[in-house]
């Protein structure tokens, strides 16, 4: 097998930038099926007081954290926040949807992939059948038929599948770019990335407008779905860096629940047997 050229190696590191320039400032994907973020003012207030020390956070790197994440925010609020308000301006809702639908589209060999290797068998079967009603009845994807019929969109990444393995997440980590992260999550992007059939099938044919119109679009629709949910969570922060890492740890750590309770955080029951 030939190792790729630098020049290949530089535009898929372009691509990979821009599709996640989103993560910014939202501490996740783009397309997930987590309920929509909300914000617990009361929650953030007292951020700080329960945060205690950086280890207890998982953030050795604190210092460093900081200064790249004031700077992607310095880039979010010149670039990124007012291209998404243009984007939510100019494109109607139901067409926004139909973008983001044909993206979520795109994304299922990687979530089949994903639930294949954490053994989930009916998640496989499900991406699998909205995959082929909604490429078909749903125009390429472009209508979420599928969701109609029970089978509603489920986000899972590499990431997600080193943590069933067992994999530990590593220190947080805030990526110049690409934002809040963590070793696991950084090496599960990177892993996804290079095996991403659509990316593979541009790069191979000299189609890399495909990546960098699925990489714009990404970045755009997720900024503007979350721009007044993340407005809130800045206005309302003592400390908006560390409300950002618990916000990006909790989206994180429920993805790899598939949204279950964490049994560890509930309270202990006494029994009275």
């Amino acid at each position: 097998m030939s190792r790729p050229s630098t020049s290949l190696l530089l535009r898929r590191t372009a691509m990979a930038t821009l599709l996640t320039l989103s993560a910014v400032t939202l501490p996740a994907a783009a397309q997930d099926s987590a309920p929509a973020l909300t914000v617990d003012k009361a929650a953030f207030a007292d951020t700080q007081v329960a945060a205690g020390p950086a280890d207890d956070v998982n953030d050795p790197l604190e210092p460093v954290n900081r200064a790249i994440f004031w700077v992607n925010e310095g880039l979010d609020v010149v670039v990124i926040r007012p291209a998404a308000k243009v984007y939510r301006t100019v494109l109607p809702t139901p067409v926004q949807k139909g973008v983001r639908n044909v993206l979520r589209n795109l994304r299922s060999p990687l979530d089949l992939t994903n639930q294949l290797l954490q053994g989930d068998w009916q998640g496989a079967g499900d991406v699998l059948r909205r995959f082929t009603i909604n490429t078909t009845i749903g125009l390429g994807g472009l209508i979420d038929v599928a969701a109609t019929h029970g089978y509603t969109y489920e986000y899972e990444s590499l990431d997600q599948t080193l943590a069933v393995w067992g994999l530990p997440e590593g220190p947080y980590l805030v990526l110049p770019l690409l934002g809040p992260s963590s070793v696991r999550d950084a090496v599960g992007f990177a892993g996804e990335f290079y095996a991403d059939p659509v990316s593979n099938y541009a790069s191979n044919t000299d189609r890399e407008w495909i990546s960098f119109s699925r990489a714009g679009l990404t970045a755009l629709d997720t900024r503007a779905e979350y721009i007044e949910a993340l407005d809130d969570v800045k206005r309302n922060s003592f400390d908006y860096y560390a409300s950002m890492r618990s916000l990006y740890r909790q989206r994180r750590d429920g993805w790899i629940r598939d949204g279950k309770p964490d049994v560890e955080q509930m309270p202990n029951i006494p029994d009275y047997e």
